[in-house]
């Protein structure tokens, strides 16, 4: 597919789909994010305009068992690789 044909990047999303910032379509592509000049590969939701990503926090993981999130702040990009 070309360029022209991929959803332009929210400033808001989560790889979770009970989420309201869970958006299909986007994960159809293969997406980067860019923290601190970094590339981090462990995001499980990033917000643009708030600079902020949401990582696991090691292994330790809530009562439903889903793992605890950790929130880093600092310079966020988004882009398609």
């Amino acid at each position: 597919m070309t360029d022209a044909a991929k959803p332009e990047l929210p400033d808001h999303l989560s790889i979770d789909p009970r989420s309201p910032h869970h958006v299909r379509e986007i994960f159809q592509y293969d997406i980067g994010v860019r923290f601190n000049d970094k590339d981090r590969f462990d995001v499980e939701e990033y917000c643009v305009s708030e600079g902020w990503v949401k990582v696991a926090a090691g292994k330790s993981i809530d009562r439903k068992g889903r793992p605890l999130m950790i929130k880093l702040k600092g310079k966020v990009e988004v882009f398609y690789r």
